[in-house]
């Protein structure tokens, strides 16, 4: 095999697979180096598709163990199998990254295992279990992802203190979690063990849940989770995590009257953000900068080096799969001579919390700071028939649109199968469309989708069923 290639990806994950399996099928020779030895970087092997299993799962339970009854529905208390859990979340994975290798077969990508350093601009070197290969070509995207971050002096052994990657392998259900990091992948994390039956503290250094959420949408989510049985502590610094006998002691300090306590826990769950993959990659020998945070900026995807690409995590702006699919494949096509490009400003996120909240667009904070006149629309969940009828009415759908022109600038959703429902704003968005666009648009009935368009209605106040 000819070790020089047109374009060599290294990073297997959400971002770097797909920008292989493009790069071939515009007719690239494509590497793709991955140090793991199965495909779908941390996204499929320890984050979002393990995570949305357990989720999923918990959930069933939740509804058997609470929900069942009172629908009519009588079965013996239900018991949880913590192994048989992990097992089928396992199974999920070794289907999705078998997946995944068929593609590079089909596509014609060699995949080459082990962990890349840069020696120059044009070569790498992989190292796999002591044996190292020189790997050669004409454009490199660095596509390495990130890792969990932590807090300084805190030691994440993923037993008793664990990251997101551990909380994924509890062996059993803890008595009680603490979560420090009140963002979405502790919440969701905190979500999967509370249905099974762990008590949860949050512990935020903020002053709300979720930082970078609409307020609006941030202060009713924290209520509806506190109605589950969440505790939250905000504004709260942690000053230490310790180990003992059969769990932890978490010392915290109020940031606004500077009292301390000590709390207990079977498992501390940290998250508290993520942090870029760039270390050990050799970046000074190749001449790729990083900034002060250690992520590699680009414009149009091109790092400072004018072969060298960069996207998904390892980069500026949001840290999500999806987004860095959509650059997977601009990157590609860019290196193919051709007009890749990712529209940033209509990137939805999603949380998968029961019900799950989604956004896309500005905030109305960022609005008012921008000083750009808006609208608001809304509407709750509780008048749409489709969330009556399945028993799931929490949260509503809110629309932001431009006061003059009417185009939508953002929208935030709670509801049961939020991150379905926001796509159709997403394209909307992507269009230039208005609210007046979805509101004319015929929806199904009864779908939860009429909630948006009865959102979109109530931009001009207009609104059938509220």
């Amino acid at each position: 095999m000819s070790n020089n290639f047109d374009v060599v990806i290294i990073g297997g994950g959400p971002g770097g697979y797909v920008a292989a399996i493009r790069a071939a099928q515009l007719g690239l020779k494509t590497a793709c180096v991955e140090k793991r030895t199965t495909l779908g970087g941390t996204c499929l092997n320890v984050g979002c598709i393990p995570s949305k299993a357990l989720l999923e799962i918990s959930h069933k339970f939740h509804d058997a163990e609470h929900q069942f009854e009172k629908l009519g529905i009588k079965i013996d208390k239900p018991k949880v199998d913590v192994a048989k859990i992990l097992n089928n979340k396992d199974e999920i994975i070794k289907g999705l990254t078998g997946g995944i290798a068929g593609l590079f077969k089909k596509n014609k990508v060699t995949s080459i295992t082990g962990h890349a350093t840069f020696l120059d601009k044009n070569t790498i070197e992989v190292e796999n279990n002591g044996k190292k290969e020189k790997v050669t070509a004409k454009n490199f995207v660095i596509a390495t992802g990130s890792e969990v971050a932590s807090l300084p002096g805190l030691e994440i052994d993923e037993k008793t203190v664990v990251s997101s990657t551990g909380a994924l392998e509890l062996k059993s259900v803890p008595k009680k979690l603490i979560v420090i990091g009140a963002g979405v992948i502790g919440l969701e994390m905190a979500s999967v063990w509370s249905r099974f039956g762990a008590e949860v503290e949050v512990i935020e250094y903020l002053d709300k849940i979720t930082p970078a959420m609409d307020n609006e949408v941030s202060r009713n989510f924290q209520r509806i989770l506190e109605k589950q049985g969440f505790k939250f502590r905000l504004s709260t610094k942690v000053l230490s995590v310790k180990k003992d006998k059969g769990g932890a002691k978490v010392e915290i300090e109020s940031v606004k009257d500077a009292k301390k306590e000590t709390l207990s826990a079977d498992i501390v769950l940290v998250s508290v953000g993520r942090k870029p993959n760039t270390d050990k990659l050799g970046l000074d020998k190749a001449g790729v900068k990083t900034n002060e945070r250690g992520f590699i900026e680009n414009s149009h995807l091109k790092t400072n080096i004018d072969n060298i690409y960069v996207i998904g995590d390892v980069t500026t702006g949001p840290m999500l799969a999806h987004k860095a699919e959509d650059e997977g494949v601009a990157v590609a096509e860019i290196i193919a001579g051709q007009a890749g490009h990712v529209n940033y400003d209509v990137i939805p996120n999603v949380i998968y919390t029961h019900p799950e909240v989604a956004s896309v667009g500005k905030t109305e904070e960022e609005l008012k700071a921008a000083k750009i006149d808006y609208k608001v629309g809304k509407f709750t969940m509780m008048a749409n028939s489709r969330a009556r009828a399945t028993f799931d009415d929490q949260g509503f759908v809110k629309i932001l649109a431009c006061a003059k022109t009417d185009k939508v600038l953002g929208a935030h959703i709670i509801a049961r199968e939020a991150g379905n429902t926001i796509h159709e704003i997403v394209i909307t968005m992507e269009f230039g469309g208005s609210s007046e666009d979805i509101a004319r648009s015929c929806h199904a009935h009864p779908t939860y989708n009429e909630a948006v368009k009865e959102a979109a209605m109530a931009v001009e106040k207009r609104t059938i069923h509220s």
